[in-house]
Parts: structure tokens; sequence; C-alpha cells
């Protein structure tokens, strides 16, 4: 296993490049207005400008963050510059008790609870499938599908009709990884927990989408990959980069509000840098 550039889980502050994960550039047209949001893993990248995006359109926003205290700070004053309301909960989606929580307390002090993306992951690369310990598979398994579970189900009894939950997968889970293994499988299990989800809260009124996104330079990647990969990463894209989180947000504001995508649930959506997927 290759050392990481930086420590896990990564702050973006210590990234050797600068994401552009803040909105800065993105206009609101007030799609959220009224609408009260959950965004786990919403400390930085994806989860960061997600987050942001939400509050430009006019939600308020309860992010779901392991540890990274700098970097959740700092998105909850990004929002709250928006006029927004920023909820910061602390601590392991791994752990059941916690995801309900955090559902229980955004509910409580938001108001209400409207939308829930799924959001928070956890990698780490191996050589070869004798290195990947029966204790990483579960912990991957514990944060990246586990934890999706807990929060939807937790979610049921507060999200009205027309609410909406977004899952976050990854291309992996559309074509696998090598070194990847079970941070593939677990992106393969959103994309089906997807499709099951849509099916089974379809007479809720309650949609469920997911995106899929190709490589995106967020902390994830130089805490989890060595110099060498972190350099390359995203060369293999047809763009010939990987996207910054700025650019895959404005896919969880089209499934988030229900007049851009009242007919979707149970659709995958895959912002990968110019591919094009069979199927």
């Amino acid at each position: 296993m290759n050392s990481e550039t930086i420590p896990y889980p990564g702050e973006t502050e210590d990234m050797p490049s600068p994401p552009r994960d803040e909105m800065r550039d993105y206009r609101g047209q007030g799609l959220l207005t009224g609408r009260k949001a959950l965004v786990t893993g919403g400390d930085s990248g994806i989860g960061r400008a997600t987050a942001v995006a939400f509050a430009k359109e006019g939600a308020d926003v309860a992010i779901a963050y392991l540890n990274e205290v700098d970097d959740a700070e700092h998105t909850a004053d990004l929002i709250e510059r928006e006029g927004r309301r920023c909820e910061r909960y602390r601590g392991d989606l791994a752990d059941p008790e916690h995801c309900r929580e955090v559902v229980d307390k955004t509910d409580a002090e938001l108001g209400a609870l409207h939308i829930v993306v799924n959001n928070v992951g956890y990698q780490s690369p191996v050589d070869d499938l004798s290195e990947l310990t029966t204790e990483q598979w579960r912990r991957t398994f514990a944060v990246n599908v586990d934890s999706y579970f807990h929060v939807t189900k937790a979610a049921l009894k507060h999200l009205p009709r027309g609410g909406s939950i977004i899952n976050t997968a990854s291309i992996n889970g559309l074509r696998g990884n090598k070194r990847l293994i079970d941070y593939s499988a677990t992106k393969g299990a959103v994309i089906a927990l997807t499709y099951s989800l849509a099916q089974s809260l379809l007479d809720r009124g309650i949609r469920v989408n997911c995106v899929a996104p190709g490589p995106v330079w967020t902390p994830l990647i130089p805490a989890t990959l060595s110099e060498g990969e972190v350099e390359r990463f995203g060369a293999q894209a047809p763009y010939g980069r990987a996207a910054h989180p700025d650019e895959i947000a404005p896919s969880y504001v089209f499934f988030a509000a229900g007049t851009m995508s009242s007919y979707y649930s149970g659709e995958i959506l895959a912002p990968i840098g110019g591919e094009t997927l069979p199927g």
C-alpha cells in the first residue's frame, strides 16, 4: 500500500493544490427556497460544494463529518454568508446510532428535513487482493453503504412527499477498479440501493437518485494515494484532468430541486469528463 501525501482523512488546506469547492461563480435561482437539507461528508470536496450550492438556492443545511473541524467550520461560514443556517455534526457515521442521531438533530434543529445527501466515503487502495484485510473490508462497507442505509431509514419519518434522497456513488461502481476493490464494491452497492429505494419509496412520493462521478480533486485523494498517483490523478479521463467539486455539485442541485427533476427517480447521473459508458 502506498503512503499518503497528507494524513487521512485529509484537510483542504493541506492539499498540494487547492480545489475549487466554494461555488464562487454559482448564482442561485431560489430552487430550494425554504428547504432543509442534510449532507453527510459535507465538510469538504463534493459535500462542501453541494452544501454551498444548496444554500445559494435558498436551503438551510446540516453537515455531518468525521473530524475535519477546520473544513467543517469553513463550509459553515460559506453557507452562513449566503444568509442560510448551518448545523454541524461531528462523529463517525459508521456507527448506526450516530447516523440516527444526526438525522433527528437535523430535523429538530432546522425544523424539517426535505433533502438527504448520502455522500460520506472511505477508500484505501491495495496492490493485491491478499492485502485487503477483513477489517478494511468491513470499515469500507460500514462507511460507504451501511451509513447510507441507516441515514435513509432514519430520515423516512421526517421526509415529506416531494422529498429527495441523493446518493454518491462513483465511476468505480460502474466498471470496477483493481486497486479499489472494496471501495468499488460499495459503490456498486450504492447504485443498486438507489434503484431499489426508488422503487420502494415511490408510493411515499420520495425521489431517490444517484451521482456517480469520475475522478474528483478532493482531500480524500492525497490522503489515500501516493505522490506519484496524485500527480497523475484524473489524467485518464478524456478531459485529461480530474473534476473540481464545483463541477459536480450542480448535479445534486438538479436532483434536489423538484422543479428540475420531478420526473426523475432511480436515475444515475455520471459526470465523468467526456467518457462514454455503454448501456
